[in-house]
């Protein structure tokens, strides 16, 4: 048999298996080696998947890399580097098209975490995000404030406020993401939090929470006393 038909073959096997079991009976690398399948078409994807989890530690580090760093590992080109970043980014554009059309109730630390876990699944950057609620505690909006590096990223105080009272906020909860795997949070974010919460008091507006995330890790400031 040759090695093309041999390929095919265990394809076609991994395929089916997918349809008949999901995801979820796949190991990290096979699950990688069948996504590879569509941006390779023939050539056997496992050695790739290997190395990408080598290089990043894990499908959640592959996921969470930027395409520039994908297309430095050997056999990674743009488009597979643009293949493997469209499956968090279309999974975010999903949720939060999701958490308009459903206006989630987002009363509790329990509903905010999810919430915010939703926003950053596979994000490698710093992200703050401001999400306004009604006087039901209903997401209204979600606003991007704004976007940095690997631990870098600058929020401004006067731009969050404006989105609030632009977006008739009754209430509102922010979150970041920490990309770097420490979920606790700084002395900044303990700063950002306060000077938040003065501003948005100064509008009549109280902020309920800080998330922060990382992973499947969050934080909360409520939770910790850290915000009242």
């Amino acid at each position: 048999m040759k090695p093309e038909q041999v390929h095919q073959g265990h394809r076609e096997r991994l395929r089916q298996e997918f349809i008949s079991l999901g995801a979820e009976s796949f190991s990290e690398v096979r699950a990688l080696e069948l996504l590879l399948f569509y941006a390779i078409p023939r050539r056997d994807t496992n050695p790739l998947a290997h190395a990408l989890l080598e290089e990043f530690g894990s499908l959640d580090g592959v996921f969470s890399a930027s395409v520039q760093d994908l297309c430095r590992v050997e056999g990674v080109g743009e488009s597979i580097a643009v293949l493997i970043r469209l499956i968090p980014e279309l999974y975010r554009k999903s949720e939060s098209v999701k958490n308009k059309r459903e206006r989630k109730v987002i009363d509790s630390t329990a509903a905010a975490a999810l919430l915010a876990r939703s926003c950053f699944a596979g994000e490698g950057s710093e992200r703050f995000l401001l999400f306004c609620l009604d006087a039901k505690k209903q997401l209204k909006k979600q606003e991007e404030v704004s976007r940095g590096v690997v631990n870098s990223v600058t929020v401004d105080i006067r731009r969050t406020a404006e989105l609030a009272l632009k977006n008739g906020a009754s209430a509102c909860i922010v979150a970041h993401n920490h990309p770097d795997g420490d979920v606790l949070p700084s002395e900044e974010d303990r700063l950002v939090t306060r000077r938040l919460t003065e501003a948005l008091a100064v509008l009549g507006i109280p902020l309920l929470d800080h998330i922060i995330v990382s992973g499947e890790e969050t934080f909360s400031f409520l939770d910790a006393g850290l915000i009242s």
